[in-house]
């Protein structure tokens, strides 16, 4: 799309010299636009698909666009007011590709017209967001129905703050200012953001090999659910396809799990290192992954290495990332504490928006407490990133 509209006649008149092309203004409504039609149109055609495989006809395809619109409104925090209460359950790999898209969107933008002005890259971002954010209440308007409603209140600002944070990254990557920005911070800032992204990135990476884990030792009990939804073919493919979209959920509260406050599955789950109480779930595949029984399993103890081990990822980043004016081992322990406690900054942040609540029964509460869950994996993270730290700059300078 971007390299189609950059060989399009430009709008303005142009200076000697200049490439020639649409006004970056207008490449960045084209690509925004762009994305959330090829995101609305994948999704849907995906449920369409899935419809299909039901016997008794499915839901027809308005019914898959108005649903396919729903879960693209709920990945960016929105809401859905249901007759048994409010579904606020954001599917976050969904999440993930729209923020990927609206990053991708923004950057293209001040990538092909050579945009470095901060002015100039805070214009594409606000075209960005102002599109995207119309274009969220539009679809909102549309899939809204009254047994459905969509809440503006949560919806509007949800897609604003998506775009803002994700076209506003991607600008500042592809225009290279976001090395400026990093340079304002005390300290060695890019190497503290990057070894506190790889720290997040393997705890969470870890945390998916634990609900992997689980659900190979319960292949049973997941066969079970498949097997046993209505809709035959329909009704497995629709919930494996939820199942993978909600992963990312499953690895936050696995994080609450390993840093210890541990997490709610409703009012009647809840599972922590301390014990297990179970209670009805939903009839998902992820959700054989929960133990069987009262007693806390041999995996949740053993899981509660992994924030000290995302702590040995950031502190062995840091090590190897500060240059030659940034100090020795000593410096670099202090500063391996640093990005071990963003790597609690940063998982809190995802626990938080992993939380969800699925009505005002038994579900009102799903997830793990953020606060304490980031509180505990920046403590522990941070102990075990500094003196990992100081040992890999000791080798790299020796």
């Amino acid at each position: 799309m971007t390299s189609l509209l950059a060989r399009l006649p430009s709008l303005g008149p142009g200076r000697p010299g200049e490439r020639r092309g649409p006004a970056s203004g207008w490449l960045a409504v084209a690509t925004t636009l762009a994305v959330t039609a090829t995101g609305l149109l994948g999704l849907g055609l995906a449920l369409v698909v899935v419809q299909t495989l039901d016997p008794d006809g499915g839901l027809p395809v308005s019914g898959s666009a108005r649903l396919a619109g729903q879960l693209w409104l709920l990945a960016q925090g929105g809401e859905l007011d249901l007759p048994a209460g409010p579904l606020r359950l954001a599917p976050l790999l969904l999440t993930a590709a729209i923020a990927w898209g609206l990053s991708r969107a923004a950057g293209s933008v001040v990538a092909l017209r050579d945009v470095q002005d901060p002015a100039a890259v805070a214009r594409v971002v606000a075209a960005v967001v102002g599109v995207h954010t119309v274009v969220t209440t539009g679809t909102a308007l549309l899939v809204s129905a009254p047994e459905a409603s969509v809440d503006l209140l949560r919806t509007v600002p949800g897609a604003l703050v998506l775009a803002l944070v994700a076209g506003g990254l991607g600008a500042l990557r592809d225009s290279g200012l976001s090395a400026e920005v990093a340079d304002r911070f005390p300290g060695p800032g890019r190497v503290l953001v990057r070894a506190a992204v790889a720290g997040t990135l393997a705890l969470a990476a870890c945390c998916t090999a634990v609900i992997a884990v689980a659900l190979v030792d319960d292949v049973d009990g997941v066969g079970r659910l498949v097997t046993g939804l209505g809709g035959a073919s329909a009704g497995a493919a629709g919930q494996v396809g939820l199942s993978l979209l909600l992963l990312p959920n499953a690895a936050a509260a696995v994080m609450g799990l390993a840093a210890g406050p541990g997490f709610l599955v409703g009012a009647g789950t809840f599972v922590s290192t301390g014990g297990v109480t179970l209670g009805s779930v939903p009839a998902l595949p992820l959700m054989a992954a929960l133990p069987d029984t009262q007693a806390v399993p041999l995996l949740a103890f053993l899981s509660q290495a992994l924030p000290a081990l995302a702590g040995l990822v950031a502190g062995a980043a840091v090590g190897r990332r500060l240059g030659d004016a940034d100090g020795g081992a000593l410096t670099a322990a202090l500063w391996g504490v640093v990005a071990g406690v963003g790597v609690g900054v940063l998982s809190g942040l995802w626990v938080l928006l992993a939380w969800g609540r699925l009505g005002d029964a038994g579900l009102a509460e799903v997830g793990a407490p953020a606060l304490a869950t980031g509180l505990a994996i920046a403590a522990q993270a941070g102990i075990a990133a500094g003196p990992v730290a100081a040992v890999t700059r000791w080798r790299n300078r020796g």
